[in-house]
């Protein structure tokens, strides 16, 4: 028998709905019947695509003695991070400081009285292992733990309330110097520098900040940096070179088997350091941010044929599987995936994975261009299946992409060039029974979420700008649209969209992150004239701040909230999330996109509430620098911002090039003799009487440190 979440809108929610766990969804009504009953909260938080979280609703959350046990003497509530991440930051926050990590599944156990937190983990097995006791002792404990030391618990609950208030409330600080803004740019570059061990991120707001920052350097070029990298005679830190790192980053990306160069499409992560094996999952978050990182680099000189096919290929994936008819993008695609209709269970990567029998099929000639190209063995490199890495940079030539559009049509069971779409697999269901032509796909998560499209959106548009491609603008532009048509409910933004139903008020980040894809297809609609002179996606960037600066802004302190004020009357502290994670922060974002509406407005109140955002969190950039890229972003923004006016014509080859913190207005109306107007910050250089001119005060603009 179903449980309540059968009738959720969330997937990941329904996906337990089978559970014999008498799973609540968190509500009002929850919380006042653990209060009443004073029953500890069990509050487990994941998201669709999680494999963790899959496992371990398919055991613990499965077996009837744990359920058993978790209805009887806890409350058990089941919450989607990507419906809820103001829940998730301030849970995870708390797990983070009690066992110094954290990760999905988060399972936190919570006083009813409260919502104070007083333990947690993330995966607990069934029985006895990885060192761990299974889950059934853990809630055993927990329980006489709760009933037994009211003391021990008070103190507990008390230290952990009192750091997460501590980390909501900052104190001010007025240093945005230069070289506080160098420093974050090189402990960006520092982070992303290559390791030898550990999983790799894409950690696409560290390798932002690393490229703008490679603009400052002064000292080692590329052979230098590689010198010194070598040299650890003297105890020192290796100078890094930050476009070195940069465009490392970059090819790690392209050429990795995080990569999907059979379809397209980038997955979460690697399990290794070299960027081999990934975590299968696709997130819309990951592959919107890495498009638009390798345009970045691509624009700044960097023109690597891996970089280009790669955001071709996404963008094809993104047709064929991840755009719904409406417009909007799809949230993710599952890291697991059924071999057969007759599986129980899903197997990690066995819609992306090869055999090497599959693999001798091809022709000889198409496995002999694969072999030279790829790293492909009889043995694999994933439990006896072969992930796709290239071997070394460049165009790929021809039998190479016959022999990948031959895997392409091993996969779907039809060449890309007949594939106009491809239903998405709705759930496990859906994915056993439909008829396909081949492998079995992962299930796609099929709802929109406003932060996620945006950031497609942008990456889209940069990419788009770049390499000339109209069509990668028009479709940025139809997700906007579909945005800005249907996700107002009574006046006010709304996160979700779940085929045509809309849910949960904004939070910062669809705020932010929406104005900042408004604001570059903008931008990027220079590229054509007659499109920019159409264009009003400024004038929805405009109105959207303003309700964002409504609703969410602090004018005692500076900053943005999470969630408005009548969102958060459940939550332990009201948080101004400043930390980047897997995307960017909200206020980063949000400080960033106040200095671009200042140069395209000239309305100094922009410009002074970025400054009082980014004095919010100077202290956060001053001593912790590794948290907060995106902060340093904004404060080469606010620093270094440039208006560039000039005739439609110019701006259409200016917005090509990598100018990370300028914003370009078209203008017919300037003097004779003059071909554009270069302004920093507050004041204008002289009139631009030629095009080299003026790119040479572009450039100069884009360097300068005052």
């Amino acid at each position: 028998m179903s449980n309540r979440l059968a009738q959720a809108q969330s997937l990941y929610l329904r996906k337990h709905a089978d559970n014999p766990v008498d799973w609540w969804p968190w509500c009002d009504e929850a919380l006042a019947i653990a209060q009443r009953d004073h029953r500890p909260i069990f509050l487990s938080i994941g998201y669709s695509s999680c494999h963790w979280c899959t496992v371990m609703e398919g055991e613990a959350f499965s077996d009837g003695a744990i359920a058993d046990y978790l209805n009887s003497h806890f409350l058990p509530i089941k919450v989607d991070r990507e419906e809820r991440p103001d829940i998730d930051s301030i849970y995870m926050q708390a797990l983070q400081m009690m066992v110094g990590q954290g990760g999905w599944p988060l399972n936190i156990f919570l006083s009813p009285d409260d919502l104070v937190p007083f333990y947690g983990g993330t995966y607990f097995p069934v029985e006895p292992k990885y060192g761990r006791p299974s889950f059934l002792q853990v809630l055993q404990a927990l329980r006489q733990y709760f009933d037994t030391e009211p003391d021990k618990l008070g103190a507990v609950k008390a230290e952990i309330l009192e750091n997460l208030q501590r980390s909501a409330a900052l104190p001010a600080h007025q240093d945005l110097s230069q070289a506080i803004l160098e420093q974050g740019c090189e402990v960006s570059a520092r982070i992303l520098a290559p390791t030898r061990t550990g999983n790799q991120f894409p950690m696409i707001p560290y390798a932002i900040a690393t490229l703008r920052g490679g603009r400052f350097a002064a000292g080692a070029g590329a052979a230098e940096a590689r010198e010194n990298a070598t040299n650890t005679e003297t105890g020192e830190e290796p100078q890094l070179d930050s476009r070195v790192v940069a465009t490392r980053r970059g090819t790690d990306l392209a050429l990795g088997g995080i990569f999907d160069h059979v379809a397209g499409g980038f997955h979460r992560y690697t399990v290794d350091a070299t960027w081999t094996v990934p975590h299968f999952e696709k997130m819309l978050y990951d592959n919107g941010q890495i498009i638009e990182f390798l345009a970045e680099l691509w624009s700044a000189g960097e023109q690597e044929p891996a970089f280009e096919r790669a955001i071709d290929l996404t963008h094809q994936w993104l047709v064929r599987e991840m755009t719904a008819p409406e417009g909007y993008f799809y949230a993710a695609q599952d890291a697991d995936s059924f071999a057969t209709p007759r599986d129980l269970e899903p197997e990690e990567g066995a819609f992306y994975v090869w055999r090497y029998d599959e693999l001798q099929a091809l022709p000889a000639a198409a496995l002999t261009a694969l072999s030279e190209k790829f790293t492909v063995s009889v043995a694999g490199n994933f439990e006896g299946h072969n992930v796709l890495q290239r071997r070394q940079p460049g165009t790929l030539d021809e039998p190479t992409e016959a022999a990948l559009a031959a895997l392409f049509a091993r996969r779907y069971g039809q060449a890309s060039t007949d594939i106009a779409t491809f239903p998405p697999a709705r759930n496990n269901a859906v994915a056993k029974d439909h008829p396909w032509l081949a492998r079995i796909p992962a299930v796609t998560d099929t709802k929109m979420i406003v932060a996620w499209n945006s950031l497609m959106i942008s990456g889209l548009a940069r990419a788009a700008a770049v390499f000339d491609q109209p069509a990668y603008y028009e479709m940025a532009a139809r997700a906007a649209d579909f945005i800005l048509q249907n996700q107002w409910l009574a006046g006010r933004l709304h996160r979700l969209n779940y085929e045509g139903t809309v849910a949960v008020p904004a939070q910062s980040e669809d705020y932010a992150l929406l104005i900042k894809a408004l604001l570059d297809l903008h931008q990027a609609a220079n590229r054509w004239p007659a499109v920019a002179a159409a264009a009003t996606w400024h004038r929805h960037a405009m109105a959207t701040q303003a309700e964002f600066d409504q609703g969410l802004w602090s004018a005692e302190i500076g900053g943005y909230y999470n969630t408005a004020t009548d969102a958060s009357d459940r939550l332990l502290v009201r948080e101004r999330t400043y930390q980047d994670s897997a995307t960017p922060s909200a206020n980063g974002i949000a400080i960033a996109n106040l200095v671009r509406l200042a140069l395209l407005t000239e309305d100094l109140s922009y410009l002074d509430r970025a400054d009082q955002g980014l004095q919010a969190f100077g202290v956060v950039m001053s001593q912790m620098p590794r948290a907060c890229p995106s902060l340093f972003s904004a404060l080469d923004w606010f620093r270094h911002a440039t208006l560039v006016k000039a005739p439609p014509q110019l701006l259409s080859t200016l917005v090509t090039q990598h100018s990370p913190t300028a914003l370009f207005r078209a203008d017919d109306t300037l003097p004779a003799h003059t071909v554009g107007l270069v302004c920093e910050g507050l004041y204008c250089k002289a009139p631009a009487t030629d095009e080299a001119m003026l790119r040479s005060q572009l450039q100069a603009s884009q360097r300068r440190s005052g």
